[in-house]
């Protein structure tokens, strides 16, 4: 076999072509493709399909920054979702359209004794190499079903993924830069920026404790391939159990800090992703949180994903029922299914587990006695004694629903 040159070298840069022209025409591009037919209308207007580079067909909810859903249908393909499917989130307009890993640095600095600046090869040299398989949610889901409309993206149910992640734990690396005695917390931002000087950068942090834990990953492979490009080429942080808004992309800088994070830098942790500080993390409908504090791990949650409202399921005849559920990490202990709106249940069978950050697939086979419409509702439980609530929790940002799910079916 002959060695290519070039083929080497476009292997070690992953770009997308033409991004600036692809996001201003995506729209127009959209409207033109087949509906998503979820049959989900939000005050936003119409959800169409667009095709962003290494991506399938997904819903788009903006197109700058590259903002997509996953379709529903994709999680009843299996409990890993593929890199082609997974949903995009950016919060910044001036996103990277090319990366060549070989000009590629990750820096590590702040109250450490010996500043970092890593080229991914030399990251991966760090530890060996670990996997997880993790839950990545949008901290909005969902946020389209809230009542009152709240502000923000109109998202239904397909802004979360599952896949296996492959990195080194980010304590390796805190521990080779030496992290000072009196750290207080760790920050940490990728390649995109602000269009605007005013405008916040995307800086997350966390509690150097939390940094310091064997879960935190510094991922580069995403279902043992390099990460899409959309989805945080070259490196991105993995946090096992927390909401995706602690997944930074394209992850180009960590800071350990001596202090709590702050000021203009932290808007991101200080103003933005805050739900009320009380038990339920909701106040009532319409009103504001007296006091808040950041969004952080995933409640429990399941969904159905074998039927989707509005499917007909035959009479008198076995069906087996199939969908998901999932936590932030103390594993799911039941998944109770009812076909009758919620009057009676029966216990759901789990499948493999792929770990305890993982969706867990479930499955119920059951018979439907009689033609005409019925609710189906699937609602968990975990290790932690945690359940599902029957009605939403409501908050300002639309964020962390978790009710159990029902969904209208005709039988025929």
């Amino acid at each position: 076999m002959t060695d290519n040159k070039d083929t080497i070298v476009a292997s070690r840069r992953r770009f997308i072509r033409n991004a600036g022209t692809l996001a201003l025409t995506a729209p127009l591009i959209s409207r033109a493709a087949l509906d998503t037919g979820e049959g989900v209308t939000f005050a936003g207007g119409e959800r169409p399909l667009v095709q962003f580079p290494e991506k399938r067909k997904l819903i788009l909810v903006h197109s700058r920054p590259p903002h997509l859903e996953t379709p529903f249908s994709v999680f009843n393909e299996g409990v890993i979702t593929s890199n082609d499917a997974f949903y995009v989130r950016y919060h910044l307009a001036n996103f990277p359209t090319l990366i060549d890993v070989e000009d590629y640095r990750l820096t590590v600095r702040g109250a450490v004794k010996n500043r970092l600046s890593l080229s991914l090869d030399e990251l991966k040299a760090i530890a060996e190499s670990v996997e997880v398989v993790a839950v990545n949610q949008c901290s909005g889901n969902s946020r389209g079903y809230s009542k009152p409309r709240v502000f923000g993206a109109q998202l239904s149910n397909g802004a979360m993924g599952n896949a296996k992640w492959t990195g080194v734990p980010l304590r390796a690396v805190l521990q080779k830069a030496g992290v000072v005695a009196d750290a207080a917390q760790v920050y940490f931002n990728g390649l995109d920026k602000p269009v605007l000087p005013g405008t916040p950068d995307f800086r997350k942090a966390l509690d150097i404790e939390h940094a310091l834990s064997a879960e935190p990953l510094l991922a580069w492979a995403m279902n043992d391939e390099d990460l899409p490009f959309l989805n945080g080429y070259p490196l991105k942080l993995i946090v096992p159990g927390y909401f995706g808004t602690y997944w930074v992309k394209h992850l180009s800088d960590i800071v350990v800090l001596d202090h709590a994070f702050k000021g203009h830098d932290a808007y991101f942790m200080n103003k933005a992703y805050r739900v009320p500080d009380n038990d339920c993390m909701c106040v009532a409908p319409g009103t504001a949180a007296d006091k808040t504090r950041p969004i952080s791990t995933l409640p429990v949650r399941s969904f159905i994903t074998s039927v989707t409202a509005g499917g007909h399921l035959p009479v008198a005849r076995r069906v087996e029922l199939k969908g998901i559920a999932f936590d932030s990490g103390s594993s799911i202990k039941t998944v109770d299914v009812s076909i009758d709106g919620g009057r009676t249940w029966k216990a759901a069978t789990l499948g493999e587990n792929l770990g305890r950050f993982s969706f867990r697939e479930w499955t119920l086979a059951t018979t439907f006695t009689q033609k005409g419409d019925a609710i189906l509702m699937v609602r968990a439980s975990n290790n932690n004694a945690e359940v599902q609530p029957l009605k939403a929790d409501w908050n300002p940002g639309g964020y962390r629903r978790h009710a159990i799910e029902s969904t209208a079916v005709t039988i025929f």
